[in-house]
């Protein structure tokens, strides 16, 4: 069993209850298949890097589970075919020298500082 996370960005247009019955719905499939659901982090609606079916926004939420390969091809699978379900991508967390499961590196903290002050620089 491997541990998964997959973003989801749903239509902004599509009711609450349906993102609710889609979220539900993957959930429900991941367990019963002898997968646990870790976690469900709302992202919230976000302006898209480019148009997806004439779609400027979109809600995003990030689910968190671990299960097997054939589990996250049937959820895959579904969600594809799922409307109101602009886009998704599923990707495969891997363990830290820690222990811990993360799935992207920590963003630096410095960077905007130094983005700052290399502008202040630049303007004088």
């Amino acid at each position: 069993m491997n541990d998964y996370e997959i973003l989801l960005i749903m239509d902004v247009d599509l009711p609450e209850e349906r993102q609710e019955e889609i979220l539900a719905r993957t959930r429900e499939l991941i367990e019963k298949s002898g997968g646990t659901f870790d976690a469900h982090d709302v992202w919230g609606r976000r302006r898209l890097a480019y148009e997806i079916d004439h779609k400027a926004e979109g809600i995003y939420h990030l689910l968190t589970f671990a299960s097997d390969t054939e589990t996250l091809d049937e959820a895959t699978r579904v969600l594809k075919i799922t409307d109101g379900v602009i886009r998704h991508m599923a990707t495969r967390r891997i363990a830290a020298a820690t222990g811990a499961v993360t799935s992207a590196p920590a963003e630096d903290a410095g960077a905007d500082a130094e983005y700052a002050a290399r502008e202040a620089e630049a303007e004088s």
